[in-house]
């Protein structure tokens, strides 16, 4: 029963780190963008990270 839960436990957050790796592994954004763009996948999860992957870069590179 509890090795059960423990599974489950780090299923959920190896599945609830996933974009936070893709965010802090990619060339896509600066830093500052990065800092928000994680903000927002820790308080408003996956959706942020759809909006990520479709909106990033907000601004471009000069």
């Amino acid at each position: 029963m509890v090795k059960n839960i423990l599974i489950y436990l780090v299923l959920a957050i190896f599945i609830w780190g996933i974009p936070i790796y893709r965010i802090i592994s990619s060339n896509k954004t600066t830093r500052n963008e990065k800092i928000a763009w994680l903000l927002a996948v820790i308080f408003i999860s996956w959706f942020a990270w759809l909006f990520y992957l479709l909106l990033a870069p907000i601004m471009k590179k000069w």
